[in-house]
C-alpha cells in the first residue's frame, strides 16, 4: 500500500482541517518545502499537496509554493499529487508545468465528467484522479455545501474515461483520527476502480493503516497524525507494507 502524506496549504502554510471546516484549522508549519523534505527522507515516494485557498475562491494562491514543493521533491524522485481549485484545463496544465504528476479533480469533474477526457487530451503526461468526497455514501461537492448523488451512481459516469486513481474521503471520519471508514472501501475494492483506489480520512493509529492495508487498498492519505506525532512516515511505511 502506499502512503501519500499530505501537506495542506493556506495562506503559504501547512495547515489541517478538521471534517474541512475552514474554521477548524490547525497550523503545522511554515515552511512546506521543509516538510516536504522531512516526508522524502523518511522514505515517503509521494506526497499529496492541497491548495485550499484554491479549493475555497479558485485563486491559485499557493501555486509557487506548491511549484517549489514538486521542484525539491523531484531532486529526490519523490512525486506529487495534487488537488484543490483545479477548475480546469488551465489549471490543470499549470500545475503539470510545475512538475506536478498527478492532478486531482473534483467538484468541477462531478460537474462536468468530459472535463477528465479534456485534461487528459490537453496533458498527455500528466495522471489524473478523481477525487469523491462523500458523506455517508451520499457525494458531497463544492466544498461540501452540495449533494452531487450517491457515490455508486456518479462512479458510474467515470468507469470509460482516464481516471488514473480514485481518491475517496469519507467526510465523517476526515481529521478525526477515529478510523477510516473499512466498509467504504471494501464496497470500493469490489468495483472497476480496485486498483486505483486511493483512501483519504480518518487514519488516527499506525493500526488503521494495517486494517487498510488488510483490505488491499492501494494507496492511502495520511496527514494530521503524522503531524501530532501519532506515528512516523518511517512507521507509517512499515504498516503498509507487512502486518503490525
Amino acid at each position: 500500500m502506499e502512503l501519500l502524506p499530505a501537506i495542506d496549504l493556506r495562506d503559504g502554510r501547512c495547515v489541517r482541517l478538521r471534517q474541512g471546516d475552514y474554521a477548524e484549522e490547525t497550523v503545522y508549519g511554515d515552511d512546506p518545502v521543509a516538510q516536504a523534505l522531512a516526508f522524502a527522507a523518511a522514505g515517503a515516494r509521494w506526497v499529496h499537496v492541497v491548495d485550499l485557498d484554491a479549493a475555497l475562491s479558485g485563486a491559485p494562491l499557493n501555486r509557487p509554493v506548491i511549484a517549489a514543493v514538486t521542484s525539491a521533491l523531484a531532486g529526490r524522485g519523490v512525486l506529487t499529487q495534487t488537488g484543490g481549485g483545479v477548475r480546469s484545463i488551465d489549471d490543470a496544465l499549470a500545475l503539470a508545468g510545475a512538475g506536478v504528476r498527478r492532478v486531482v479533480l473534483g467538484t468541477a469533474a462531478v460537474v462536468e465528467p468530459d472535463l477528465i477526457d479534456a485534461v487528459a487530451a490537453a496533458a498527455p503526461g500528466l495522471d489524473i484522479a478523481l477525487g469523491l468526497d462523500v458523506r455517508g455514501r451520499e457525494v458531497a461537492m463544492r466544498g461540501w455545501t452540495e449533494e452531487a448523488g450517491d457515490l455508486a451512481t456518479v462512479l458510474a459516469r467515470y468507469e470509460d474515461r482516464p481516471v488514473d486513481a480514485l481518491v475517496v474521503t469519507q467526510i465523517a471520519v476526515d481529521g478525526t483520527g477515529e478510523g477510516p471508514d473499512l466498509a467504504l472501501y471494501r464496497e470500493l475494492l469490489a468495483g472497476p476502480f480496485a486498483t486505483r483506489l486511493v483512501a483519504s480520512g480518518g487514519v488516527g493509529i499506525v493500526e488503521h493503516l494495517a486494517a487498510l492495508r488488510e483490505l488491499d487498498v492501494p494507496a492511502v492519505i495520511v496527514g494530521r497524525a503524522l503531524y501530532e506525532g501519532a506515528f512516523t512516515v518511517e512507521e507509517a511505511l512499515a504498516a503498509c507494507a507487512s502486518p503490525v
